[in-house]
């Protein structure tokens, strides 16, 4: 359906933008039973849903002439979450009530509250803000709703989880009774309902969030790793994505904090977005995302709410949302406008059956998959780079002639191969997980371990012994990296794994003198055949819903990033709860 019932100066408006048909949030808000009502919008985002708010308000703000009359004070007011997500219904608005010569005014926190309310005073027929601010000038005085004929309450939901209840109660409190309410939320909980029956007379309830939350053009992918895997696991997929721009969400700062610093020490064009930066640090951050002198943003949940990046095609669950809303907020920062996206959980073992819950009650279908391998994104790097030197493209004077210098000097085939090696040598090198290494009968020894002697542990599956914490405690014990513990292979009551034979010797001392402490594993060199392979073994999922316990204080396996096995079992790092039993036989 054109845009074909709008008054002439709004279709120009949206014609020079590329309109060409509305989509189905700002089709139903021009339906003949919404004009004039109270409504309550369900809609996902990125669904356009400024730009419909701003044609439902239309007919409140124009004359029978067309035209928008000049006002001392605001026609209407739209409060938004966040001062990110006011901008920009602030820019939406310039543009779309640009003809009509329109005086907007945006009231947000952060910015120069004196010149806010020179604004006001000046005459300003549209205000948009954040509670906070808008409450702050409504008791100064400077702010008059008296005259307000429509207020548009935009992710209602969110201003209600932050905690804007009585900012928002105070501000609809000034307004005239008669006035028009539009509330924008993308869920329904009983708060929201609660505002509604409140502030609003026979609204009308409008949704086009379907049965699939409205996330047709979003690609849900689950990924199942070791705790202490999670972030090689976000390596590896930026690394394979290679998105013009990603978002990688976490659930506290101090995790922003952790995951934004391992990110750029290993290469990665990042920022990041928390509580604990100031505005000024956040501007520069989206700056730098939409100059593309940035490619990936951490960030918590509230930090992010109102980001609009066109670019952004990769969403990365890093930690677990607390629920289906969250889960739906966060990865609607993709899939907008038409345009595809892809959102991916990376799921501890231990919380795969909750994931897997929590997206059956939400109805959102989401492929499991493999954490990508180091191999994978090797072949994709080699894919990318074949589809860049092959496209079309016109080489100057000066190109050929450098062309003619290297080959002068070189093969075309070691000209050739400094190029890749150029252009590889630029990306951050992928990374090993643990859930990524085969079983040896079916791809034969990694290089490294051709000449392997195998060690044991003296715990077993009856000492609930996991790859996910044997692994960190091999590491710190014998002072290696993981990449030099080869097979792990689980028995009734011990474990044998292998270390390459160049090393072992050194390995063998390092445990030794490590020995001790309340510690009780004891590992030595093994003088048996390793029990064949199967069963819980380093190179299986098998035992993924066993729960590792900790040696030491920290919190559960799953939460944060951990340090990495050659640090030891410390916080997160996948590593037991409790010290270690060894269990004593009963008498006979």
């Amino acid at each position: 359906m054109p845009f074909s019932k709008l008054p002439p100066l709004l279709g120009d408006a949206l014609s020079d933008r590329g309109y060409a048909a509305p989509t189905p949030v700002q089709a139903a808000v021009l339906e003949a039973d919404a004009h004039g009502r109270d409504l309550i919008v369900s809609a996902q985002t990125g669904s356009g849903k400024t730009v419909a708010f701003g044609l439902a308000m239309a007919g409140d703000l124009l004359d029978a002439d067309g035209h928008l009359p000049p006002s001392p004070t605001p026609l209407a007011l739209i409060v938004a979450p966040t001062r990110e997500l006011a901008l920009q219904v602030s820019r939406e608005l310039t543009w779309l009530y640009d003809k009509y010569g329109a005086r907007l005014a945006t009231c947000v926190g952060g910015m120069d509250a004196s010149k806010e309310r020179r604004a006001l005073g000046r005459g300003a027929q549209i205000v948009v803000g954040t509670p906070g601010r808008l409450r702050d000038h409504l008791e100064r005085g400077a702010l008059d709703l008296s005259s307000l004929r429509t207020i548009v309450l935009d992710e209602a939901d969110e201003m209600l989880d932050m905690g804007f209840r009585e900012d928002l109660e105070e501000i609809l409190d000034a307004t005239p009774p008669e006035r028009r309410t539009l509330l924008f939320s993308a869920t329904m909980p009983k708060p929201i309902a609660a505002l509604a029956r409140r502030y609003q007379r026979d609204a009308l309830r409008i949704s086009t969030v379907g049965e699939d939350r409205g996330h047709g053009d979003i690609s849900y992918q689950a990924m199942a790793v070791a705790p202490a895997d999670t972030e090689n696991a976000v390596v590896n997929l930026l690394r394979l994505h290679e998105a013009e721009t990603a978002m990688l969400f976490c659930a506290t700062r101090d995790n922003v904090r952790r995951l934004h610093a391992s990110l750029v020490e290993r290469g990665f064009a990042a920022v990041a977005l928390s509580g604990e930066h100031s505005q000024n640090e956040r501007n520069q951050a989206l700056q730098a995302l939409r100059d593309r002198r940035a490619r990936v943003c951490v960030a918590t949940d509230v930090a992010a709410r109102g980001i609009d990046l066109p670019s952004l095609s990769l969403v990365v669950h890093v930690e677990i949302p607390r629920d289906a809303e969250t889960l739906q907020h966060r990865s609607g920062r993709t899939g907008r406008a038409g345009k595809k996206g892809t959102a991916v959980l990376i799921v501890p073992y231990t919380r795969r059956r909750r994931v897997e819950s929590m997206l059956r009650g939400a109805k959102i279908p989401a492929e499991w998959i493999a954490p990508p391998s180091a191999e994978d994104i090797r072949k994709a790097d080699s894919e990318r780079l074949l589809s860049t030197l092959l496209a079309p493209v016109e080489f100057t004077d000066e190109d050929r002639a450098l062309a003619d210098r290297l080959l002068a000097e070189r093969s075309a085939e070691d000209i050739a191969a400094a190029l890749v090696h150029v252009h590889r040598s630029r990306l951050p090198q992928p990374e090993e997980l643990l859930g990524n290494d085969a079983p040896r009968e079916k791809r034969g020894p990694r290089p490294g371990f051709e000449d392997s002697v195998w060690f044991k542990l003296n715990v077993g599956r009856n000492q609930n012994a996991d790859p996910r914490w044997i692994l960190p405690l091999l590491c710190r014990r014998g002072h290696v990296g993981r990449g030099e513990i080869g097979a792990i292979r689980i028995d009734t009551r011990e474990t044998h794994f292998e270390v390459p034979g160049a090393i072992a010797d050194r390995f063998l001392d390092a445990v030794k003198r490590t020995a001790g402490g309340d510690d009780e594993v004891e590992i030595e060199r093994s003088t048996s055949q390793p029990p064949p392979h199967g069963g819980h073994s380093r190179h299986r999922e098998g035992g993924a819903g066993r729960k590792p316990f900790r040696k030491g204080p920290g919190n559960k396996p799953e939460r944060g990033f951990g340090k990495g096995p050659h640090k030891g079992p410390g916080k997160g790092s996948g590593a037991p709860k409790k010290p270690f039993h060894k269990k004593k036989r009963r008498p006979e």
